[in-house]
């Protein structure tokens, strides 16, 4: 069995190639799973990031090996996922159309059952520099259950009657729709380093509190700088996040302690007022 690289109660990483932790879990032991896989953008294109044009090349990680090696990349882990989900398990999958078709083509393949998918509006998105497209300002969300005779967690009063005071589209009391609008990652989400793909708090958020109840276990297999499993422990899920890249583990582990050093003194802080 491969040590964690990080373990703290309810909070586990690994620095390795997912499908090799993947393949040592036990079957039916995941409740919920999400991914952002990479989309393999790194092509020497480039992008607007803060008003000025960078290279869109995020790492070896997210070069592409053409499109038939792509799409084995996803229908590989997907597999590999279905294993370990439990019957009424679901996973989410973030992308833009560089690569969530081949992911959505990959679920079905893997006989997953579809539940929706998810429009992520960004109202804060980057111009696009050629002038030659219209602005990419969403990405998609597939949202699956393993079996589809089963029955999987969706915690629709909270989705329905929360506060979501973030996303000017949800109107309260009113059903939660598929288009959700939230911004990119704030400063202070990036205030020890950023991951090229780094996914709002308040989105990671959404996902946990939709399709997951206390105690049940998270995983992230393309884990990154561990906004997924930032938003389960806050929330008292267990979390295990798994990325390649020790760089990203490292800023994980920056997060994951800031935010467990704020929720201890604010415990002190309830427990000296009582």
């Amino acid at each position: 069995m491969i040590k964690p690289y990080y373990e703290k109660p309810k909070f586990k990483l690994y620095q390795a190639n997912c499908l090799d932790i993947l393949n040592e879990f036990p079957e039916n032991s995941v409740d919920m799973i999400f991914a952002d896989p990479p989309y393999f953008l790194s092509s020497g294109s480039f992008t607007c990031q803060n008003g000025k044009m960078v290279s869109v090349k995020k790492g070896d990680w997210d070069l592409s090996n053409g499109t038939k090696k792509n799409f084995e990349f996803h229908l590989e882990w997907t597999k590999a996922c279905r294993r370990v989900l439990k019957p009424g398990g679901t996973i989410w999958i973030s992308g833009t159309y560089h690569s969530i078709y081949q992911c959505g083509f990959a679920l079905e393949v893997n006989k997953f059952h579809f539940l929706n998918d998810i429009a992520w509006f960004k109202p804060n998105a980057s111009p696009n520099l050629s002038c030659r497209f219209f602005t990419a300002s969403h990405e998609t969300l597939l949202w699956a259950r393993k079996e589809k005779e089963a029955k999987h967690i969706f915690n629709y009063d909270l989705m329905k009657n929360g506060n979501w005071p973030e996303d000017f589209i949800k109107k309260p009391n009113t059903q939660m729709r598929s288009v959700w609008a939230q911004g990119t990652p704030k400063p202070v989400e990036k205030r020890f380093g950023k991951h090229p793909t780094q996914k709002p708090v308040d989105l990671l958020k959404r996902i946990v509190l939709a399709s997951t109840n206390k105690n049940d276990l998270v995983l992230d297999p393309f884990t990154g700088s561990s906004t997924t499993g930032l938003a389960s422990y806050l929330y008292s899920r267990n979390f295990i996040g798994i990325d390649t890249e020790k760089q990203y583990l490292d800023l994980s582990i920056k997060r994951f302690e800031e935010l467990d050093k704020n929720l201890e003194n604010k415990l002190k802080i309830h427990s000296n007022e009582i």
